[in-house]
């Protein structure tokens, strides 16, 4: 039998291979996850935030609408719409609208309209928060109400 210094038996090696061809591939994995891992987390971080302003912003809706209904009621003074906004929008919405503020300009004995502005939740992020603004215009007059147009 042949003695082997420290290898074990098996089928020879060939010339010109072996570990040096897997020296190229060393730390290839660690450079991808290096490269890929910030992206995916900075996606990731867009997408929270752009959640938490969405639904801070459905929240300022819903208070502009809970305020124009306030102040659409028969017999209602035009404050009744701002302070229903904001007293809506500070108990449902505490979590999503932060620092609500409502107004009502833009409105007379007529019409009503109602802003409602505050700011989205931040995560952490390096995404600038954006200020959420959402108005409540009157609604239309339903197509049956309206006088006909006249075409000729």
């Amino acid at each position: 039998m042949l003695a082997t210094r420290g290898r074990r038996p098996g089928p020879p090696r060939r010339p010109g291979r072996g570990n040096a061809g897997s020296r190229g591939d060393k730390g290839a994995l660690t450079l991808t996850y290096v490269i890929i891992v910030p992206v995916f987390l900075v996606a990731v971080m867009v997408i929270v935030q752009t959640s938490l302003w969405y639904l801070a912003r459905q929240a300022a809706l819903a208070a502009a609408r809970q305020g124009a209904d306030a102040a659409r009621a028969q017999n209602a003074q035009l404050s009744a719409g701002p302070r229903a906004a904001l007293a809506f929008a500070r108990t449902s919405a505490s979590g999503y609208l932060l620092t609500p503020a409502a107004f009502s300009t833009g409105s007379s004995q007529a019409t009503v309209e109602i802003t409602v502005t505050g700011r989205a939740p931040r995560s952490p992020s390096p995404v600038p928060r954006r200020p959420v603004t959402c108005s409540r215009p009157p609604p239309s007059a339903p197509a049956a109400a309206r006088p006909p147009s006249r075409s000729r």
